[in-house]
């Protein structure tokens, strides 16, 4: 079974430059909140691929890969919604170079696997969670299931108030 893993220390694989592996472990994902919302990450420990490579001096070119769930609301209409998102992220540690090259989730040779996993997961997440693609939402007169009612689902429009009073005028023949 693969090692369950927050942070990785980098330093205790021993690679010599040039040198890479190839790891199978398991990260915990905290939850997301969006719009105040909870949309916990399913596995609860979710496998990841993690690839390392040593570069010269200190340094070290990462590849993060896995696949997870979050499950919550939809967004458009509330009901349940559990979409998943493939998660493929890089990250290069060059300490001593250019900011650029200097991740800010490796620190003295430790990895900080479980930020990472979060953070990567974040960015794959699109604008809206849904339940399926083609949500319709919920009706905004009545708050019908746009999904359920379907598109002959109509309200009668109310008139403009504007032209409220040429409702007044009667005419005589």
């Amino acid at each position: 079974m693969p090692l369950s893993a927050d942070s990785f220390d980098l330093g205790a694989l021993r690679l010599s430059s040039g040198e890479g592996r190839k790891l199978d472990l398991f990260v915990a994902i905290e939850p997301f909140a969006l719009g105040g919302e909870p949309y916990p990450v399913e596995p609860a420990l979710v496998p990841v691929r993690l690839d390392i490579s040593r570069t010269t001096g200190d340094g070290y070119a990462l590849r993060l890969r896995f696949e997870a769930t979050l499950t919550g609301p939809c967004m458009r209409c509330l009901e349940p919604a559990e979409p998943e998102y493939s998660v493929d992220a890089r990250e290069v540690s060059q300490p001593g170079e250019t900011d650029e090259l200097d991740s800010p989730y490796v620190r003295d040779g430790v990895l900080d696997l479980r930020r990472w996993s979060r953070d990567a997961l974040a960015l794959a997440l699109p604008a809206k969670i849904l339940c399926r693609p083609d949500c319709a939402g919920l009706c905004p007169v009545c708050g019908a299931d746009l999904n359920v009612a379907g598109p002959e689902h109509q309200h009668e429009r109310e008139p403009d108030p504007r032209w409220a009073k040429l409702s007044e005028l009667h005419f005589d023949n």
